[in-house]
């Protein structure tokens, strides 16, 4: 079962589900548990670079420490809290500590699914899917379609841009003023571009017979097997046996509105 072979649809339900699920408990070792399932799950039925996955979790990683950090020098004392470090008007308490793990795991753990959906998911297929499944506009999941193509067009657009101004003396800027009249003039023409190239696809696609009817045949039909409803049933489990053993343990807490 390769991940990047599943339903797109069926995916992001299954990762929507498991986040929402997650969401109900505050403990620190049932998002660990989650996170480390996870991880295991994304690397064992992936194709992923742990390079680029290590890559895109760095700025999770650094906005959970961020949340530790910040819960741990800022707590909320509550009468009763056993006090394990105080120092001037920092005060550190068991429960606060706790709490603080528990809400960077919860960071990391959403962060692990979402980057599981997002590296294995090819966004064409997956508009494709929500036209097919989730019945979403065709003029709306075609748009975004062509959105995307423009993407590397409009960075050769841009270097087509600088390269002209270049050639007729306007370089470099060293000032702030001169960067923002710079962007003026690289903005101008790449929106003027923008739009011609809009108009075009518009009348090019119109001229295929293009309605945005619901009821249209697809070039490329995805489908719904079994395996994609096995993947919702195992990232479900990974939510429940890690609450179960959390429980187990004796960790297992609900969110309460703590933050």
């Amino acid at each position: 079962m390769l991940l990047n072979e599943m339903n797109p649809s069926i995916k992001a339900l299954s990762i929507l589900v498991s986040i929402l699920l997650l969401s109900i408990f505050f403990d620190p070792v049932t998002p660990l548990l989650s996170l480390v399932l996870t991880i295991v799950i994304t690397f064992s039925f992936a194709q992923v670079s742990f390079k680029k996955w290590i890559l895109l979790f760095s700025p999770f990683l650094f906005m959970a420490i961020v949340y530790v950090w910040s819960s741990l020098l800022f707590p909320r004392v509550d009468p009763g809290d056993s006090i394990i470090w105080e120092w001037r008007f920092i005060t550190i308490t068991a429960e606060g500590f706790q709490r603080s793990i528990s809400l960077g795991l919860r960071v990391l753990s959403f962060a692990s699914l979402s980057l599981l959906f997002a590296l294995t998911t090819n966004p064409i297929n997956f508009l494709l899917s929500l036209m097919q499944q989730c019945r979403l506009s065709p003029k709306i999941a075609y748009s975004i379609m062509a959105g995307y193509q423009f993407l590397p067009l409009i960075k050769d657009e841009f270097s087509i841009i600088r390269s002209a101004h270049r050639i007729r003396g306007a370089g470099r800027t060293i000032t702030l003023r001169d960067k923002l009249k710079q962007i003026k003039r690289y903005a101008i023409p790449l929106l003027a571009s923008g739009i011609r190239k809009a108009e075009r696809t518009a009348v090019a696609m119109e001229s295929k017979g293009f309605t945005g009817d619901r009821n249209r045949e697809f070039y490329k039909v995805i489908s719904i097997s079994k395996k994609d409803w096995l993947l919702l049933c195992l990232l479900i489990s990974v939510v429940v046996v890690s609450a179960f053993t959390s429980h187990q343990l004796g960790y297992l807490s609900l969110y309460k509105g703590e933050l």
